[in-house]
């Protein structure tokens, strides 16, 4: 029945009315005014009851959804915490702490529990809601928690119990056998596979004998599911005590119409229903009414039971979407319309009797008595809307109305207290929800310290507070301050350096060794611990310090990471220094669990980049280690690449101005490119890279080389001898020797020559050395013994020639060449677009002397080459993060031109990003002025400035770069660094620079990003 108070009695005000018509009408007037007093208040009797039962069945409705609310948010908290591990479940975790945080926040809930598929199990029962609990488990007497936990790889044979004290301390433990399986429990099947909350049937709890139900809802991070349990007895406890002191009572009913809890008695026979009777299977007179009611039969509010009227409500209290639970409220009309129907029997009795002389009187109370209730009335349906403001006093010349006044103020001052307090604790738990997501998304240290320090600062309304990194060196150090006064350089020692006794008389290290946190509510009268800082500080300083809590902050490794302390709570109202509250405690407790755990991730995380960046260092050292004739290349490339880069950074105009790495892991992805830009290397043989002759393999092959002249000397001087024995003429034999000999050493000069490889070798040498190379000798040994069986299998190829075998002076032999064996990687996805020779090597003397430029056959330079492609490969083998996805690009791009010529893609101009152009120039002025290549010297500088202007004007690289990397001196700045003294000369930049260059304008701009 809709009620307004207002209305009505806007409706209904007709004493000025009455009034007149008694003054006239003396015995009429008696008889009217008895029935309007009787109607009058009969009616509002009926209205205000109902009213006032309204609100006591809303607020009885509202304690409930207060504790389903706290329930559901419970089970939210622990299924979207962002843990690492779900499976780090032990005692003295993160973990546990949420849990029992959760269970001794709420102390109607039964319990606490993560089930993971692999069948672990982790729960946290409080004895709060049910006292005889702890006796059922066989806890110790100091219990007040019991965490109990079963490993997946025992489910079905083992669970572990610990018991907790209050304090936080394990008073016992032991390991059962057990056949409990999670996965089999009705909750575990019960949690939506959207996320979503759900909700179990009524059932038996398996750790006790109890019935109750299962709040579930699925594990964000791990596949399993979070639950929360409520025991209807626990429950029926809760709505006994909301009806405590009043009359009548409630059911709670699910969507069934079961009656899962009670409080008070039925009408009637005065016996409390059974837990989980159906209303239609009921013979109870109220209950059958109210099943009536609840299916759609009309029935007004009021219910007659046996004679007497009943007032009745229904709330639904929802618990997830589409489901939801039915409050019933009931009590007896008289108890609610007494006082209001003895004023009306005193104002009859009162008008009966002295009607002419008290109406004056009369008129005046009565009308003060409605205004009276009518404020009530109004004042109850604000507070219906949970609106509390104002102050309505009722002051009555009737008991009844001034008693139900001070009842209507009682009861407004709880619910406004009871509300503020659950909005309060919402919006704490909310706030350490949301602070340990942020928590997880800060990556920089500095950021992370200091979003630690100040949602703790928040969440407890302190003043201040300061945060204790452990050091690694039995000692906590100043990180972090939220007021402005500097950082003490000075460590605080956890033990004493001679005694090894523990230092614990200060209080942040009394925490930080005892894992606990220590309260101090009032600092000046501190007898526990060492205070003497904190009053130096404040007589330094006028600071005042009245309280203190020190909190570690424990890893789920148990490894000490640091001390939070915050100082002065604040009064909200007046904002006056006073001690930490209990309630607040336990959510800092539970921030620090979560800052524990963020910086926790944050110091691996630090270590995993500290070590991957080890090792990129350790394989370019590695690189550089593999020849002595390119020993510091993988480690100067970055360092010039780096200065190109921080120069290109700084350009505010012109086409680089855009250009900038936007944070630390661009650049960090930059330099660990050009750290792994020849990684490939370590796959190209070390003769080749160092090979320094044409004739060079694993040794110089000039050697053999000279051999077979000296054969050829040998020959020509047997001749001689023989032609003497001949009897021909002496003299006219030792010049055909003299002639022969001094031919030999001028071939011999002139093939050595062409072994350098140091110019372009003309037509006419090639022509004297295919000349030269026809010249025979007599093999008198076997060239197939002592072989390798890789050589043997290639001079197989061919017949072996009888003995003794005349051979060349120089010979391309089929057994110089060897195959290419393991195909090259094609994968179209790595877009290589490199020709490949035939074969692998190509060992032919004459084919290698015959190299016009250089000492590398085609094939071998093919090798050189090769170093790109398996940097290719071996980078896209690598599961790098998102931060550093660009790695190959920057690694794989500096042998690319921009006309398109280069190598392993042939991109062009359009294809290559600002860094792999910065590289290309990198790579190329480190080559030519690096002094230890094995086929050149290192160039001065000036010829090396104009080399690379050479390279700019034929498009293989950025002129925009190659400007910049002159106009702000990079390339003198790195040859002070690593270049020798007489290798740096002047460099007239101006000659390279286009016309209108501003090689003028100051070095400068955005500054270092």
């Amino acid at each position: 029945m809709e009620t307004k108070v207002p209305l009505k009695a806007i409706k209904f005000r007709v004493h000025v009315f009455a009034t007149l018509l008694l003054a006239s009408f003396v015995v009429s007037l008696v008889a009217l005014f008895l029935l309007f007093a009787t109607g009058r208040f009969g009616r509002m009797a009926e209205d205000n009851a109902e009213a006032i039962f309204a609100h006591m069945a809303d607020a009885q409705a509202q304690k409930l959804e207060g504790l389903v609310r706290s329930a559901t948010q419970a089970v939210q908290t622990a299924a979207r915490m962002p843990m690492p591990d779900y499976r780090a479940m032990r005692a003295d975790s993160s973990m546990a702490a949420l849990l029992t945080a959760l269970v001794q926040v709420n102390p109607s809930l039964y319990g606490a529990y993560f089930g993971l598929a692999d069948g672990s199990f982790f729960q946290v029962i409080g004895f709060a809601s049910d006292p005889v609990a702890g006796r059922r488990l066989g806890a110790p007497g100091a219990a007040r928690f019991a965490m109990r936990s079963i490993d997946g790889a025992h489910a079905g044979e083992s669970e572990q119990w610990r018991f907790i004290a209050a304090d936080g301390r394990i008073v016992g433990q032991r390991t059962d056998p057990s056949d409990y399986d999670p996965r089999a429990r009705p909750w575990y099947g019960r949690a939506p596979a959207s996320g979503a909350l759900g909700l179990t049937e009524p059932y038996l709890f398996q750790s006790s004998p109890t019935l109750g139900v299962t709040l579930v809802q699925r594990i964000a991070a791990v596949d399993g599911v979070a639950g929360v349990d409520l025991s209807l007895s626990s429950l029926s406890e809760f709505v006994q005590r909301t009806v405590e002191a009043q009359p009548g009572g409630s059911i709670v009913l699910d969507d069934q119409g079961r009656i899962l809890a009670s409080g008070g008695s039925l009408p009637g026979d005065g016996r409390p229903p059974a837990p989980l009777t159906r209303l239609g299977d009921s013979s109870h007179p109220f209950l059958v009414a109210l099943y009536r009611r609840l299916s759609g039969a009309a029935l007004p509010e009021l219910l007659e039971i046996d004679g007497e009227r009943h007032l009745l409500a229904v709330r639904e209290v929802p618990l997830a979407p589409q489901l939801s639970y039915r409050v019933v409220s009931f009590a007896p009309l008289q108890t609610f319309a007494a006082p209001v129907l003895a004023v009306r029997d005193q104002i009859i009795a009162l008008s009966a009797l002295a009607l002419a002389i008290a109406l004056p009187l009369a008129y005046g109370v009565s009308r003060r008595a409605s205004r009276a209730l009518d404020d009530l009335a109004a004042d109850s349906e604000r507070v219906r809307e949970l609106d509390f403001s104002g102050d309505t006093t009722v002051k009555s010349m009737f008991y009844e109305i001034d008693v139900l006044g001070d009842a209507h103020r009682t009861m407004k001052h709880s619910l406004r207290e009871r509300t503020e307090a659950l909005k309060l604790a919402r919006d704490k738990l909310s706030s350490l929800v949301d602070s340990g997501l942020a928590l997880a998304a800060v990556h920089d240290s500095d950021r992370l310290l200091a979003s630690i320090l100040l949602t703790g600062k928040r969440l407890a309304n302190a003043d201040a507070g300061t945060l204790y990194l452990a050091t690694g060196r039995d000692s906590l150090r100043f990180a972090l301050r939220t007021r402005e006064d500097g950082l003490p350089a000075t460590e605080i020692a956890l033990h004493d350096p001679v005694s090894g006794e523990p230092n614990d008389h200060f209080a942040s290290v009394h925490a930080a060794l005892n894992r606990r946190t220590v309260v101090i509510d009032a600092l000046r009268s501190e007898t526990r611990f060492d205070v003497s800082g904190a009053l130096d500080f404040d007589e330094a300083t006028g600071y005042r310090t009245v309280s203190q809590v020190s909190v570690p902050m424990i890893a789920a490794s148990g490894e000490l990471l640091g001390v939070m302390q915050l100082i002065n709570a604040l009064d909200p109202e007046s904002g006056a220094a006073i001690p930490f509250d209990p309630e607040i405690v336990k959510f800092i407790e539970a921030l620090a669990a979560q800052a524990a755990m963020a910086l926790d991730n944050h110091h691996l995380l630090e270590s995993q980049r500290e070590m991957m960046d080890s090792l990129i260092r350790i394989i370019a050292g590695a690189i550089d280690a593999k020849s002595a004739y390119t020993g510091g290349h993988c480690e100067r490339v970055p360092e010039l690449a780096v200065m190109l880069a921080e120069a290109a950074c700084e350009e505010d105009e012109g086409a680089l101005a855009s250009f900038c790495f936007a944070d630390g892991d661009q650049w960090r992805e930059f330099r660990v490119g050009a750290w792994l830009h020849d990684c490939g290397k370590v796959t190209t043989p070390e003769y080749v890279v160092d090979k320094a002759t044409k004739l060079e393999t694993l040794y110089n092959r000039i050697h053999e080389v000279r051999t077979r002249f000296e054969v050829l000397l040998r020959d020509a001087r047997i001749d001689a001898l023989e032609a003497r024995l001949a009897g021909q003429d002496a003299a006219a034999c030792a010049r055909r020797f003299e002639d022969r000999a001094a031919s030999l050493q001028e071939d011999f000069a002139f093939v050595a020559a062409c072994n350098i490889g140091g110019e372009t070798i003309s037509e006419q040498c090639l022509a004297r050395l295919r000349r030269l190379a026809g010249q025979t000798w007599l093999r008198h040994f076997d060239d197939r013994l002592g072989l390798s069986h890789e050589e043997a299998a290639r001079h197989a190829r061919t017949p072996a020639a009888a003995l003794p075998a005349v051979e060349t002076l120089l010979a391309d032999k089929d057994h110089h060449r060897i195959e290419r064996l393991a195909p090259m990687a094609d994968d179209p996805a790595l877009g290589l677009n490199m020709a490949v020779p035939e074969l692998l090597y190509n060992l032919g003397e004459r084919y290698n002397l015959s190299v016009a430029r250089g000492t590398l056959t085609d094939e071998e330079r093919f090798k050189v080459n090769e170093h790109i492609i398996q940097t290719i490969v071996m980078l896209d083998r690598l599961p790098l993060p998102k931060n550093l996805r660009r790695v190959p690009e920057y690694a794989s791009t500096h042998h690319e031109t921009l006309t398109g010529t280069g190598y392993p893609r042939g991109l062009v101009a359009e294809q290559l990003s600002v860094p792999a152009r910065i590289m290309a120039i990198a790579d190329i002025f480190e080559a030519l002025t690096a002094s230890d290549r094995p086929y050149k010297d290192g160039k001065p500088l000036s010829e090396a400035v104009r080399m690379l202007a050479e390279f700019c004007d034929r498009g293989h690289i950025d002129r925009n770069l190659f400007e910049l990397f002159l106009l702000r001196g990079v390339h003198r700045r790195y040859a002070e660094r690593f270049l020798a003294p007489e290798q740096i000369d002047e460099v007239d930049i101006a000659r390279y620079l286009r016309s209108g260059a501003p090689g003028a304008r100051p070095v400068g701009g955005r500054g270092h990003c």
